[in-house]
């Protein structure tokens, strides 16, 4: 039977971070990758866990990678800590990788926000790899690749992604730092164009293309936010472009 690792990433956590590990416990290693957390995020874990590392935060990908490193299962899962893992999913987790079809699976993230799951704001999100083909790029929005074909799995994995209003707008702003300093890498500059198109069209992508309309108060919300992360990405490129960090 192929053998199966998980890596979780953490920093401050400890609200969330056992419910994670109860629901991968089935996995034969699960690696958890700490970025110092000033919480009880490590102790909490310590008694789940095959192994902690401590990691200064430099990026997404090479926090993911180092413990990619240190993995041994033949097939590797990440997950967050604000994600769970189903019992139906793990049934298939352990299909799946007893008899593959593929590189690497498909999870899909209907995400959870005021009470309720948002199925019009899900993504699909490769996450179950094999181990020897695999590797992260990407400093903000990190993106998972490897060798062979890509498939997605039918079960989904549970995403208790927003911790309230002002933690996600938080959210969005360290992101949106981490995304105009890579535009900025690049010599890109803000124009009027990227301060009000392109926060319009994610407003309307978000409520009217991906049907965010279907989940009320919500759904406006989610929109809402998501298009205020794409006008301060610039804003803060342009802050970037005047010595302003």
């Amino acid at each position: 039977m192929p053998t199966l690792t998980v890596i979780i990433p953490t920093y401050n956590e400890a609200a969330y971070i056992e419910d994670a590990l109860k629901s991968v416990a089935f996995a034969d290693e699960i690696i958890l990758i700490d970025s110092f957390s000033e919480d009880n995020t490590v102790a909490i874990a310590t008694p789940y866990v095959t192994k902690v590392m401590q990691r200064e935060f430099d990026n997404f990908s090479n926090q993911k990678n180092a413990a990619l490193q240190e993995a041994t299962g033949d097939w590797v899962l990440f997950v967050d800590a604000d994600e769970r893992v189903t019992q139906s999913l793990e049934a298939e987790i352990k299909a799946t990788i007893a008899a593959p079809k593929h590189g690497g699976y498909k999870i899909n993230f209907p995400h959870f926000y005021m009470n309720r799951f948002l199925y019009s704001h899900s993504d699909d999100v490769l996450r179950l790899v094999k181990r020897n083909c695999a590797r992260y790029s990407g400093s903000v929005h990190e993106k998972l690749t490897c060798e062979g074909s890509i498939g997605k799995l039918e079960n989904k994995m549970l995403h208790y992604t927003y911790k309230g209003l002002t933690n996600y707008i938080t959210k969005k702003e360290s992101y949106a730092w981490y995304q105009a300093e890579q535009l900025y890498n690049k010599g890109k500059k803000a124009t009027w164009f990227h301060f009000f198109i392109k926060p319009t069209y994610r407003f309307f992508r978000s409520f009217i293309l991906k049907g965010g309309y279907k989940d009320g108060v919500p759904g406006l919300t989610v929109s809402a936010v998501n298009a205020y992360g794409v006008f301060e990405r610039y804003v803060k490129l342009r802050l970037l472009h005047k010595g302003m960090r």
